[in-house]
């Protein structure tokens, strides 16, 4: 009893202290949980966390939490598999819930304006490095080309939802790549505003918001195939176009502020619900996204071992991996009208230079997102009130 209780106090205080200075990204995340669980813990072996790494990147939702559950699941059983995903988010929920209320209670500040100002050029380079290096990895053959445009007209001109895209792209991969007797070549897939903010913890609106929150990020917890960014098409359609939940600025922003934040930028589901109905909305959307990631490795990862090496599995991912790229692309567009259509021409350049600027800095220097996000910061508060910005 006392050794379980005191795998959990480790696994705690490791976790606890990855998911507050866990900044990077994804890949930073899973190379610091190999170092600190396989090469200085041994916890697990090298071949153990390369085949937990492979099912994570396989399945729906942030692999860098999930490979934490995992490390969990094999030094600790269920529960460690709980205290270690519980533990890597919560520093990072925090900081997004508290950014939140500065956002929301201070925005309209001259001040607070500059810095998103500088802030969402940076996260537009953000998506579209995101696309570029998904896309070296997605897009092999003129086929996949195809999906991938397929993909950007389709978000672009049409209503169909981002899960439903993804499921159709999917199946035309298993038609185009599945097992070769079997292929089916011949197959082709054919709100109101909430204006008036809720208090700090939204007592007086979770019952109306709470719900409907849960439900809808428990969807996207379990849709959102290749983690981080992939979250954005899906979130801007359904939180921005859809429901009316969000502007398209204060979209950006919270992407910015999931960004911001040491842990997975899946969190912006925080900032999301923290709109609708305060900390408790915020609490109720972290629950629902992540859930699906803590039941996927807690009760399937044996089975998924196995199934990642299914030929119609490859083939359905094969399919959905450049429809999502295009689907990052058009998520892209409506966010670059408005970071880049600004009240003055000379503004207007500025938020070009930085998005460029950031775009060539991820792409050829590797420059680390958290670094960027800091420097767009610096020049919006210096560049926004030289150039007419009203500070």
């Amino acid at each position: 009893m006392n050794t379980q209780i005191n795998k959990l106090w480790e696994l705690a205080r490791l976790f606890l202290k990855l998911g507050a200075i866990g900044f990077g990204g994804p890949q930073a995340h899973i190379a610091m949980i190999n170092d600190e669980a396989v090469e200085q813990r041994g916890w697990l072996s090298s071949d153990e966390f390369s085949d937990g790494l492979a099912v994570c990147e396989m399945l729906p939702g942030p692999a860098s939490t999930q490979m934490g559950i995992y490390a969990g699941y094999v030094y600790g059983g269920w529960l460690g598999a709980l205290v270690a995903g519980l533990a890597f988010i919560t520093p990072a929920f925090f900081i997004v819930v508290g950014l939140s209320w500065v956002y929301f209670q201070f925005q309209q500040l001259p001040q607070l304006l500059a810095l998103f100002f500088g802030l969402s050029p940076v996260m537009i380079a953000i998506i579209l490095g995101f696309c570029y290096k998904l896309g070296r990895k997605s897009i092999q053959t003129w086929v996949e080309v195809a999906i991938a445009a397929w993909a950007v007209l389709a978000s672009a001109v049409s209503d169909l939802s981002t899960p439903v895209l993804f499921l159709l792209a999917g199946l035309l991969g298993i038609g185009l790549y599945g097992p070769k007797g079997l292929r089916l070549n011949s197959f082709m897939p054919l709100g109101l505003w909430a204006m008036v903010q809720p208090s700090f913890f939204g007592n007086e609106r979770i019952t109306t918001y709470g719900w409907p929150l849960f439900i809808f990020f428990l969807k996207v917890g379990t849709l959102i195939f290749g983690g981080g960014l992939v979250i954005i098409p899906l979130l801007e359609f359904e939180v921005v176009e859809r429901l009316g939940w969000l502007s398209t600025t204060d979209f950006i922003n919270g992407v910015a502020i999931g960004q911001l934040s040491p842990g997975p930028v899946v969190l912006t589901a925080a900032f999301v619900g923290y709109k609708m109905a305060g900390f408790l909305g915020a609490f109720v959307s972290a629950v629902g996204i992540f859930t699906p990631s803590f039941l996927f490795i807690m009760l399937a990862a044996p089975v998924l071992v196995r199934l990642r090496k299914n030929p119609w599995v490859q083939a359905f991912l094969r399919g959905i991996k450049p429809a999502v790229v295009g689907a990052i692309m058009a998520a892209a567009v409506p966010l670059g009208q408005t970071t880049f259509g600004q009240a003055t021409w000379s503004l207007s350049v500025l938020a070009v230079v930085i998005a460029i600027a950031s775009l060539i800095a991820i792409i050829r220097f590797r420059i680390t997102a958290w670094k960027l996000i800091l420097a767009g910061a610096a020049l919006g508060l210096v560049g926004y009130p030289l150039l007419g910005g009203g500070v």
